[in-house]
């Protein structure tokens, strides 16, 4: 089994948010665990789409209360250190997938490439000139693309 982080703003048109939840969906199906913010946004509609597959969706919260927490999380862990919390989402996966957002994101994809993970790309056209990674960084157009990406690239950092 293999942790894979999921990025995002906590606020979303719908066809990002449609987009979050069917990456959400086709990594419940391949049987990885998702790590996420928690929140609503992106973190809530991969939660949702995890949840609609059977799979497992954990939360970091950057608050104290479990109950701060999207109601499709499988496990939510209140951190009360507030948006340092990122670094922990970041941690915590093999690979990390950003789909949209803005400022926090962006801050979350830069300690993902500072880390040397690997990072695949949905709607983040920012990143697509970013010189400073120091991990693969891949851009994808596709929920599709983008679980398949990071299912491969996970496979090659967990392989003894």
């Amino acid at each position: 089994m293999v942790n894979i982080s999921v990025i995002g703003g906590s606020t979303c048109p719908d066809e990002i948010y449609e987009a979050a939840r069917e990456t959400g969906r086709l990594l419940a199906k391949s049987g990885a665990t998702v790590i996420c913010g928690g929140l609503g946004g992106v973190m809530e509609a991969v939660a949702r789409g995890t949840r609609e597959e059977g799979g497992k969706c954990i939360g970091i919260l950057p608050g104290s209360d479990a109950s701060e927490g999207n109601e499709y999380l499988t496990a939510a862990i209140p951190t009360g250190i507030g948006f340092a919390r990122d670094f922990l989402v970041v941690r915590a996966g093999a690979t990390v997938i950003a789909i949209d957002g803005q400022s926090g994101t962006s801050t979350e994809a830069y300690f993902a490439m500072s880390e040397k993970k690997p990072l695949i790309c949905l709607y983040r056209e920012d990143l697509k000139t970013s010189k400073n990674s120091d991990g693969p960084v891949v851009h994808v157009n596709s929920p599709e693309e983008a679980v398949r990406e990071a299912l491969k690239l996970a496979s090659r950092k967990t392989m003894p």
